[in-house]
């Protein structure tokens, strides 16, 4: 616990056997309560070695349900756990666990209720290897994201993300996308609901076991960004009634 609050690390994996037990062994038990780890249908024997390191609650999928339904599935059972602070942590180790105690401490002494890691801060993103056309990518798509949303977001786009129950059970989540985009819908879900964002810079590696999407998916998530920025906006000016943007009954 941190600060008399259960924190739990979700992993939601898919093919990541090479590179789990390395996350794994940097996560600091002295504040992380439980690991949960939910295997999207792996080719590999990500839930084997989930289980041998000793994970204890591993959840794994019959059918793959993309990279949003895993998160549903990881943060439904987070919840379920009774988690006070929850954060998101791929097992593809392009994110170091060392950062996680230093975002808890946001979320545990009641200063924010959702903190992220920032590639775009500070030159993380490239001096780790982000692809050229992903950067440039990133900016255009940050830039019209905090137009549209009026926000001062660093980047909306990295997968280290932290979050306090309050900010899970308020939203719809389990409503959102089960691809990639999800995590945007996530995020414009939180703004909506007026919560601050805290970023903290994060730096991220790419390499071939680094889980990453082709340039067809990594545009139609572009598009797909532009289309619930958009959908945002015209919430707030009341031009459209969106379910992405209703309160959890």
């Amino acid at each position: 616990m941190i600060k008399g609050k259960k924190l739990v690390v979700i992993l939601p994996a898919y093919n990541a056997a090479k590179t789990l037990k390395q996350t794994y062994d940097e996560i600091p038990f002295d504040i992380v309560d439980d690991v949960v780890l939910v295997d999207d249908k792996s080719s590999d024997n990500t839930a084997e070695v989930a289980r041998e390191i000793g994970i204890d609650h591993v959840i794994v999928h019959e059918e793959n349900k993309g990279y949003g339904g895993n998160q549903k599935s990881c943060y439904n059972k987070a919840l379920e756990l009774g988690a006070d602070i929850i954060v998101m942590l791929h097992p593809d180790y392009q994110y170091t666990p060392k950062l996680l105690e230093s975002m808890a401490h946001l979320i545990a002494n009641d200063v924010y209720h959702v903190v992220i890691g920032s590639r775009i801060l500070g030159k993380g993103a490239l001096k780790g290897g982000m692809p050229i056309y992903k950067y440039i990518a990133n900016r255009f798509l940050t830039l019209s994201q905090n137009i549209l949303m009026n926000q001062k977001l660093s980047e909306y786009h990295t997968g280290y993300r932290m979050f306090s129950a309050e900010v899970l059970k308020s939203i719809n989540y389990n409503i959102n996308s089960d691809d990639f985009i999800f995590d945007n819908q996530m995020l414009a879900q939180i703004c909506y609901e007026g919560y601050e964002i805290a970023e903290i810079t994060c730096p991220t590696k790419y390499f071939d076991e680094a889980s990453s999407i082709n340039f067809q998916r990594s545009a139609k998530y572009g598009m797909g960004v532009l289309g619930v920025s958009w959908l945002y906006f015209f919430n707030k000016i009341k031009f459209a009634k969106s379910d992405l943007f209703h309160k959890k009954a």
